[in-house]
Formats: C-alpha cells, sequence, structure tokens
C-alpha cells in the first residue's frame, strides 16, 4: 500500500505542475489578447489628432496629449509610482536647453506603475516617448508612427497588466510605464529619468523600449509581419533568448536583427531611449518598424498606420515584459555592451 500511495502521489504531484503550467501559458495568452487593433486605433485617432499640435515638447499639445494618457490610468485604476506625488516628473527648462539651447519649455516625462506581487522593489520599464515636432511653416507634424504608435502602445500594455492583477496573475517585479518627453530634441526626457530615477537604476531589472511599431519600411514592401529588435543581445543573453522565445511561442513576427549590428551607419541603437538605461548597464531592447518616407513629414497621419502589424508589435513587447517580470531570477548581465 505505501508503495502504491507514493506512485499516486508522485502522479499527482506530476498532474498538478503539468496543470499550473498550462494555466500559465492560457493566462498569459489571454492578456495578450485584450490588447486589440480597435482599442490601439481608437486611442492614436486622439493622441495624434492635430488637436495635440504635433506634440512638441513642453508645447500645450504634448500637455494636453499628456493628460489624455493619464485619464487613461485613472479609468483604468492604474496609479503613478510609490514615490511620487502625481503621474508627472518635471523637468525643467534649463535641463532641456543645457546641451543646445532650443528655447524648449519645462516638460515632463509621464508615468504610471503596477507593483509587483512577489519582487516589488525590482522594475520593469517599458518606455516611450510622446513628443513629436510640432508645428513647422503652419504645418502639424502629427508623428503618428513616431511615436504615437509606442504612445498607444504603453497604454494597451499597462492595461493588460493591470487587468492581470486584478484578477490575480500580476506580474513578481514591477511594472513603471514611461511615456518620455524631448525625445525629438536628443533623448532628454530618458535622460533625466537616468539622472533623476525614482527607483534606483540597481534595481532596474530592464527597460522594454517601443518607438515606431506602426508602419512598415520599404524592405518589407511585402508583408509588415516583422518587426526590427536592436540591443537585445548586447548586455544579456537572457533578453536575447527571452524576445525569441516569447515571439515563436505566441507572436510569430519576423524578428529582423539588421539593425543591431554594430556597424549599422543608421546608428539606431543609440537614437532611442532605451540608450540612456543600456549605457547604465540596464539589458534594454528597442522595438522598431524601421524609416519610411513619412518620417519627421507632416504626413506621419494616423490612416496610414497598419493596426494588425501595431497589435501584433504591441503584443510581443507585452510578452517580452511579461516574462522578464515573471521570472524566477533577473536577467543576467553578462555581456558589455559593446
Amino acid at each position: 500500500m505505501k508503495k502504491i500511495t507514493l506512485l499516486s502521489l508522485l502522479s499527482f504531484v506530476i498532474l498538478s505542475c503539468a496543470s499550473q503550467k498550462k494555466i500559465g501559458t492560457i493566462e498569459v495568452s489571454k492578456y495578450i489578447n485584450t490588447i486589440t487593433a480597435d482599442e490601439l486605433k481608437k486611442h492614436l485617432y486622439v493622441v495624434a489628432s492635430d488637436e495635440m499640435e504635433g506634440r512638441e515638447t513642453g508645447s500645450k499639445g504634448q500637455k494636453k496629449a499628456g493628460e489624455y494618457l493619464i485619464n487613461h490610468y485613472k479609468v483604468n485604476h492604474i496609479p503613478f509610482p510609490k514615490g511620487a506625488k502625481n503621474y508627472y516628473q518635471n523637468i525643467p527648462a534649463a535641463f532641456l536647453n543645457a546641451k543646445r539651447n532650443e528655447n524648449l519649455l519645462d516638460s515632463e516625462n509621464i508615468w504610471a506603475f503596477i507593483e509587483g506581487s512577489e519582487k516589488p522593489n525590482e522594475i520593469v520599464v517599458i518606455s516611450a516617448h510622446y513628443d513629436h515636432i510640432g508645428i513647422i511653416n503652419n504645418e502639424i507634424y502629427n508623428g503618428a508612427d513616431d511615436d504615437g504608435s509606442g504612445t498607444v502602445a504603453l497604454l494597451e500594455i499597462a492595461q493588460a497588466f493591470a487587468q492581470a492583477k486584478k484578477d490575480g496573475n500580476g506580474p513578481k517585479r514591477s511594472i513603471l510605464i514611461l511615456h518620455v518627453t524631448g525625445e525629438e530634441h536628443g533623448l532628454h526626457g530618458s535622460r533625466f529619468y537616468s539622472e533623476n530615477p525614482l527607483f534606483p537604476l540597481a534595481n532596474t531589472v530592464a527597460d522594454v523600449n517601443i518607438d515606431m511599431i506602426g508602419r512598415r519600411d520599404e524592405a518589407h514592401a511585402d508583408s509588415n509581419n516583422y518587426v526590427y529588435v536592436i540591443g537585445s543581445d548586447y548586455l544579456s543573453s537572457d533578453l536575447y533568448n527571452i524576445c525569441e522565445d516569447v515571439n515563436k511561442k505566441y507572436i510569430h513576427l519576423n524578428l529582423d536583427y539588421k539593425y543591431n549590428d554594430r556597424k549599422d551607419p543608421n546608428r539606431f541603437y543609440y537614437r532611442s531611449d532605451h540608450y540612456n538605461f543600456a549605457k547604465n548597464g540596464i539589458p534594454s531592447v528597442f522595438f522598431f518598424n524601421g524609416t519610411h518616407d513619412d518620417y519627421h513629414q507632416a504626413t506621419d497621419e494616423v490612416d496610414k498606420i497598419e493596426f494588425d502589424a501595431l497589435a501584433k508589435r504591441t503584443q510581443l513587447a507585452f510578452a517580452t515584459a511579461w516574462e522578464i517580470a515573471d521570472r524566477e531570477n533577473r536577467l543576467v548581465v553578462d555581456k558589455d555592451g559593446k
């Protein structure tokens, strides 16, 4: 009887573990699927509308866009981070103009927070810049792809994490949603955060950065089922493996590493906000669709966004952040970034 009982118990444990693993997979898919093209479209038609006047750093239009983001977080009961007084990280004009004086006004990073259940002091940052280049020669540059697409992606990602937490399936580590300002003028907002972090950089596990994920480039004229992945293997083999694994498991995009080449003449690795985390030794990945004829033109409008591609790339960013936040061990830093 003892032998039979032991075998029965062992079988029960094995089946239970298998069942839990299956349930976990279903849960991730459940929250991935809350990120939809329709909701992204609804947000982007506001964020990249003429009403926001091109979201120039520190402008009334950018501040209006920021109010829309904050209202979304309030409606979905997603708080600002612990230790902050509100949803803003204020950045003075003196900082924004210190490197080259462009007469920029005071501006703000905007943040929201999903506290981790087991390792709340370890932080996964998910970033995108919400500024663009404003009005030039009386034309509004709405920046629907650059980076309205990344901005609305963060809204959907935050909502997915918040729903998971509400269901009792929240991440082990904390998620800092970070909409940064001043990217178009020199990565100023992310630089300000890296120099004035709310949470110690030593406790920051990774940055998942999203900048232009709503279009396709000339190299992918036949299909939008791709995304450029930049920087994932520069500091951490774990981060590279996670991006590959979650994509194969859930999203099935073509991961294009063309611009990950250290010799890339475009130097995209150094041109978006993840860089201010990576230069401080924090594993970082940048998701990007490449440039197109409407890049930094008044023609970068919402009606040119491919929302099926935007949804899949947003889902990939969410799934990547989910795995980073929910794994047992924090990402290894086993490379020097060079």
